[in-house]
């Protein structure tokens, strides 16, 4: 589905079903060099469950128009324009690296606005590796090889993953040569990085939610280490929030490497809270 956010054209993958007003809404928000199909399989299931699904692909990014974000605060505001433009007054927010980032930004600016927030591989403060950051601007490929290593707990993950003959290394470096060429004007690679490495609200932003948290965390996570999620989760009970924490045996895209444990914790998570 296209949708028209600050006049700029922006996609947002439905799950296959028509927009529908009167069903709860939830919304994915992908990861650097990612797009909205790394959520494939968790928003086509709630699609097909009740729910209406926006796996929206960040300005600049892919098939949506517009500059790409600079700052988490950036794109958060993308996310409230996004539910203005399309008319939703309450969504849950999903949201993977960068993306848990931005959900946990937009939260708690929109407050009441939203029902659910789901922060998967997340951490803060979420500090890349100043080699890394400089390898995503002056040697992409090099740098992309190296986040697809890191970010696999195996290179050769279960048939099951994506289904049989899938290799999900292989299906991690074709969608960031994608999402990398698909804005010839900005590296957005390194721009993403840099939003990451430089947001410093965390802490003052969770205190500011209103609603349940779900964090789904990778045990061999060498992106975003259980560990650097602590903070968060600290300050979100603290808070007084409802707070789960579901911690998978897998690495940084816990999407493609679980995704069937991964579907079932967010919508556990949705139908319960």
């Amino acid at each position: 589905m296209d949708v028209t956010v600050n006049q700029h054209r922006t996609y947002c993958y439905t799950g296959g079903k028509a927009w529908d007003a009167a069903k709860p809404t939830v919304v994915f928000i992908h990861g650097v060099l990612n797009d909205h199909s790394v959520w494939i399989l968790q928003s086509r299931y709630l699609a097909n469950h009740g729910y209406n699904v926006l796996a929206v692909d960040l300005p600049g990014h892919c098939r949506s128009e517009g500059e790409a974000p600079s700052t988490v605060e950036e794109a958060a505001n993308f996310v409230t324009d996004l539910l203005n433009a399309v008319g939703v007054q309450r969504a849950a927010l999903v949201g993977h690296s960068w993306g848990s980032l931005i959900a946990l930004e937009a939260a708690a600016r929109l407050k009441e606005r939203i029902t659910h927030l789901v922060l998967v591989g997340t951490a803060f403060p979420m500090k890349v590796s100043p080699v890394l950051i400089e390898t995503s601007l002056t040697d992409p490929m090099k740098a992309l090889t190296m986040i697809n290593v890191f970010s696999r707990s195996t290179l050769a993950a279960p048939p099951s993953a994506l289904g049989p003959g899938t290799w999900v290394y292989g299906v991690g470096m074709a969608l960031g040569r994608r999402v990398l060429a698909s804005n010839p004007a900005v590296n957005v690679f390194h721009r993403g990085f840099v939003a990451c490495n430089s947001y410093a609200n965390g802490e003052a932003a969770i205190a500011e939610i209103s609603c349940p948290v779900l964090f789904v965390l990778g045990a061999q996570d060498q992106m975003t280490m259980p560990r650097a999620a602590q903070t968060l989760i600290a300050k979100a009970q603290t808070s007084g929030r409802t707070v789960q924490v579901v911690t998978l045996p897998v690495g940084h895209h816990q999407m493609t490497e679980t995704p069937d444990a991964t579907l079932f914790a967010i919508r556990d998570f949705l139908n319960r809270t």
